[in-house]
């Protein structure tokens, strides 16, 4: 058994070295919060669970692209666990969606597939993928077919800003039927 016995002077360092102690667990855990806030996307929409069709609809929503949720399939594949060049190239447009399949290298993923109504016309039709692993969304990007074409979702829902901003923009510039002289 061990007795110690404090004086004034003792006691005083210990209170000092408790507290630099608890400052400095304090700091780490700020640290950890900050470091867990800077790697948390921005779109909110990249952190949300998906269960049902529903789901989907809301998370590509939040990237501007509607969809019609009763028409969505769903089907299990596997993501390669060894990437050769076309698969760099395909996660490659995942990312731009600011998603990343490296999480699930070799996994098996729930490929959700949703008719974006919008975007289709009698000559292709486009399709919004979404992969879920664990009820979180992994990957996400437009299919075109007959083509086979993918796209990024920020990608898409840049263009199609960009295309209206432009008609907004040409028709501005057209005068109206006042500005010509009348015979």
């Amino acid at each position: 058994m061990f007795v110690f016995t404090f004086r004034k002077g003792g006691l005083r360092r210990l209170a000092a070295v408790c507290l630099c102690g608890a400052a400095i667990v304090g700091a780490a855990a700020a640290g950890i919060a900050w470091n867990r806030a800077q790697s948390t996307p921005a779109n909110a929409a990249l952190t949300q669970q998906i269960t049902g069709s529903q789901d989907i609809a809301s998370f590509l929503a939040g990237y501007g692209v509607e969809v019609d949720p009763t028409s969505a399939e769903v089907m299990a594949v596997k993501v390669p666990r060894k990437w050769d060049e076309s698969f760099e190239a395909f996660h490659a447009v995942v990312q731009q969606s600011g998603l990343s399949l490296e999480k699930c290298k070799g996994k098996q993923v729930d490929k959700w597939t949703v008719p974006v109504p919008a975007q289709c016309d009698d000559t292709k039709k486009t399709y919004a993928v979404v992969l879920v692993y664990k009820n979180e969304p992994q990957g996400a990007y437009l299919l075109e077919k007959p083509s086979g074409e993918v796209s990024g979702l920020i990608t898409a829902a840049q263009t199609a800003a960009e295309a209206e901003q432009q008609a907004a923009e040409t028709s501005a510039a057209l005068p109206d039927e006042a500005d010509y002289p009348s015979e």
